[in-house]
């Protein structure tokens, strides 16, 4: 005997396939749409139908753009400078950077980073085409803004490997300690980092 109404479950089923959704949680967002008003799950829903053809790659520096575009604004925009370009992992990495207004270059987004576990390889990447750009757009500084985690460091250190026989001045974001953060509460890591990093006063 079935306790849920099968359309209810398989909302709860198509949930649960979402990242960080556990079943639990999964029963939670069903449930409210279930007792939302109807107009707003069909929103969602018309919002998530619609969400594969209206999406599209930039095919110069691979971040999301709108079905129609050709190239992405962040690329074109006669403001941003084509020669200096950071180099991402994934398309949100992109919002992040650009919500500190500090940045005036252009992206390049590699979709993933290079980890054998997962069985991501660097042929699976946009590193092939970012030496391209390298070449092309006569880039004069990459900046590496990938994870501080072993998979960003060995993604990096392969792309200053591909890179090596060009005039492209490599550097890597700042490392260290976050503000707010005391040493006791530091890992290792960004301890080691802070250090190598500091700066004359």
């Amino acid at each position: 005997m079935n306790v849920v109404p099968q359309s209810l479950a398989r909302v709860i089923e198509a949930l649960g396939q979402l990242p960080g959704v556990g079943p639990r949680t999964a029963e939670r967002y069903a449930y409210y749409l279930l007792r939302t008003q109807p107009a707003k799950a069909q929103a969602i829903a018309s919002s998530l139908s619609k969400l594969h053809s209206g999406v599209s790659h930039c095919p110069k520096t691979f971040a999301l753009i709108d079905k129609g575009q050709k190239f992405s604004p962040l690329y074109t925009d006669p403001k941003r400078d084509k020669q200096i370009v950071a180099v991402v992992a994934d398309p949100f990495d992109i919002v992040a950077l650009e919500k500190t207004n500090s940045f005036k270059g252009t992206y390049h987004v590699l979709g993933g980073l290079v980890s054998p576990i997962e069985g991501i390889s660097p042929e699976q990447l946009h590193i092939a085409e970012l030496v391209k750009r390298v070449a092309k757009d006569k880039v004069k500084e990459l900046i590496l803004a990938t994870n501080a985690s072993i998979e960003g460091e060995s993604t990096a250190l392969l792309i200053m490997q591909q890179v090596g026989d060009y005039p492209v001045k490599v550097t890597r974001l700042a490392r260290g300690l976050p503000v707010g953060v005391d040493l006791e509460y530091a890992d290792q890591i960004t301890l080691t980092r802070a250090l190598e990093g500091r700066q004359s006063l």
